[in-house]
């Protein structure tokens, strides 16, 4: 390898230290960014093998951030969270990890807040069309589809 080829590695290399410490980032993305800057499939391996060892890269953070933010942020239920770290190629070891950062109660209570928020805001007379409508927001954001119905019949009692 000549001087030139270390110099480019290195500088590519500090880029994607950069890149990586913006925000976390997947294995995946930060591969996809050493091939944009122009790296051989080997060399961006070879990257992103050091950039895990530096602690730069760490998927098991990743996921638990992802989940966090997803979660308590824009109130996303387990489905949609799940789907989108699939999306993103995270390994199920990971993924599971994250999962677990969900706090049961907070999930339950945030699913009963979004419920009564939606519910008031859907105008109509008829409570079946009231609670479907309802019903399929709370499916949209990720929730499953027990919880949903079985906080529609609390709300009947």
């Amino acid at each position: 390898m000549t001087a030139s080829e270390k110099d480019r590695i290195k500088k590519c290399k500090v880029k994607l230290a950069r890149y990586c410490a913006y925000r976390e980032r997947t294995h995946h993305e930060v591969k996809s960014k050493a091939m944009d800057l122009g790296l051989r499939n080997d060399e961006a391996e070879a990257l992103l093998s050091e950039l895990i060892s530096e602690n730069f890269i760490n998927e098991e953070r990743f996921a638990k951030t992802y989940v966090r933010d997803k979660f308590y942020l824009n109130k996303w239920g387990r489905n949609k969270i799940l789907q989108g770290l699939k999306q993103k190629r995270i390994s199920d070891y990971c993924i599971d990890s994250g999962m677990k950062e969900i706090d049961e109660d907070d999930y339950r209570e945030t699913l009963g807040l979004l419920f009564e928020k939606k519910i008031s805001t859907v105008k109509d007379d008829n409570q079946l069309v009231k609670n479907q409508k309802t019903a399929s927001f709370l499916l949209g954001k990720g929730y499953e589809s027990s919880l949903v119905w079985e906080i529609i019949k609390e709300q009947k009692t």
